[in-house]
Formats: C-alpha cells, sequence, structure tokens
C-alpha cells in the first residue's frame, strides 16, 4: 500500500513539474507575442504618420491643383491618398476593437 502511494506521488509530482515547464514555455512564447504585436502597431503607426506629412505637405505645395490632375503626378496623388484613408480605416477599427 505505501509502495503504490509512493508511485502515484512520483507520478503525480512528474505530471505537476510537467505542466508547470508548459506553462512557463506557453508563457514566454505569449511575452514575445506581445512584444512582436507593440513593435508592430508602433511600426504602423509611424507608417501613418509619416504618409500623413507626406499626403499635407504635398497639399500645401500644391496650390495650382497639378497633384489633383490626371497625369502620373496626380495618379501618385491619388494613390497616397488612397493609402493614407486605407491606414487610417484600419487604425480606426484597430481601436475600436481594443476598446
Amino acid at each position: 500500500m505505501e509502495v503504490t502511494l509512493g508511485i502515484i506521488s512520483i507520478i503525480f509530482a512528474l505530471v505537476a513539474s510537467y505542466l508547470g515547464y508548459r506553462a512557463y514555455v506557453i508563457a514566454g512564447i505569449l511575452a514575445d507575442q506581445q512584444e512582436y504585436t507593440e513593435q508592430l502597431e508602433f511600426v504602423y503607426g509611424m507608417l501613418l504618420d509619416k504618409t500623413t506629412q507626406a499626403y499635407d505637405e504635398m497639399t500645401r505645395i500644391d496650390s495650382k491643383g497639378a497633384f489633383e490632375s490626371d497625369d502620373e503626378t496626380g495618379t501618385t496623388f491619388q494613390l497616397l491618398k488612397q493609402v493614407i484613408d486605407d491606414l487610417n480605416q484600419e487604425a480606426n477599427g484597430t481601436q475600436e476593437e481594443s476598446k
């Protein structure tokens, strides 16, 4: 009886140790994932700020409306505007989901 109780205790200790180790590993993976996500959010915000600054500067420089014409410059201007709008929509959607 004592031998059986001892074997069960050892098995229980081994299982508890293994589960504790797995929890430790998973916690480390989750911490790394959170750090990666924070870095992506930082880069995303920086990209949004820089493209918005570029668009604002192009708008300020464009006093004659040349950037809004139908030529290559106008197309580039419209593509930049579309990228900024898409980034803003994604950023606003991400912020609303996190609330």
